[in-house]
């Protein structure tokens, strides 16, 4: 019997293999692998670095920092307050405080600047117009989760109008750079209005047609004092026909909006 087994036998030595060559394999570990890692790492680095640099500064273009917008305090929320329902009586300037931080100009604020936007009255008005809003419908026994659900959805398209009523306005003045927070917050400065209007209705139902005009030329005079000193301080280019135009449709704009808004009722038009 002949024996199969072709495993080594006890005794002998053991074949020598050869290594076969791996034509990628020196490249790492031979001469001149650390040039090779060190360039690889630095263009990494250069591509990721880059791209970081690009979307932090694109999110800061345009959406810029949250918490900012809640650095508020009670005097800075009554001054604003003031400034929003009575922006005839403010005799001080309109522009920001800016000052250079990082070696750029930033701006203060809201605690430190009284014309700086902040998104804590709107969201609080914002809230406010809601409670208010089911309190009325409470009043005429409309009230009903659902009403209340329609009104939210009312509220948020209407602040989304706002928005892109000052944002295409902006940009057809050339002056994109401005903050989406900023604007957000500009537009919901109109609630603080709209809620001084429903409570007055809910109190005494005439006295809503004195309040809601009121309301929309003060909200139209705050945003055309802000955006004029403000916001198109940023613009390229100045046509003051075109501008005037413009900053009267904007305040003109306010008032369908606030009265859609200001009515409290299930439907979407009256």
């Amino acid at each position: 019997m002949y024996n199969n087994n072709m495993g080594p036998q006890p005794g002998m030595p053991m074949p020598q293999t050869t290594p076969q060559p791996n034509p990628f394999g020196n490249a790492f570990s031979g001469p001149g692998s650390g040039l090779i890692r060190s360039g690889l790492g630095a263009y990494g680095e250069k591509i990721f670095g880059s791209s970081s640099e690009y979307v932090q500064s694109n999110i800061t273009r345009y959406f810029s920092d949250p918490q900012y917008y809640f650095q508020v305090n009670d005097q800075y929320v009554r001054n604003k307050l003031k400034i929003v329902l009575l922006p005839f009586l403010h005799r001080g300037h309109w522009t920001r405080i800016s000052e250079p931080v990082g070696g750029r100009l930033s701006y203060k604020p809201p605690i430190y600047d009284i014309n700086a936007p902040d998104l804590y009255i709107p969201l609080m008005a914002f809230g406010t117009y809601l409670v208010l809003a089911g309190f009325s419908l409470g009043l005429y026994g409309k009230f009903s989760p659902e009403a209340l659900n329609w009104l939210f959805v009312k509220g948020m398209v209407g602040w989304f109008l706002q928005v892109m009523l000052l944002k295409i306005t902006l940009l057809s003045l050339g002056s994109g750079e401005s903050p989406l927070l900023d604007i957000v917050a500009y537009a919901g400065y109109a609630f603080t209005g709209l809620c001084l209007a429903v409570l007055g209705k809910i109190i005494w139902g005439y006295s809503y047609y004195v309040l809601i005009p009121w309301t929309c030329l003060c909200t139209g005079v705050f945003l055309v004092k802000t955006m004029k000193r403000v916001l198109f301080a940023e613009a390229r280019s100045y046509d003051s026909s075109r501008h005037h135009y413009l900053l009267i449709f904007v305040a003109l704009a306010q008032f369908p909006l606030l009265i859609w808004l200001g009515n409290i009722s299930v439907n979407w038009l009256f």
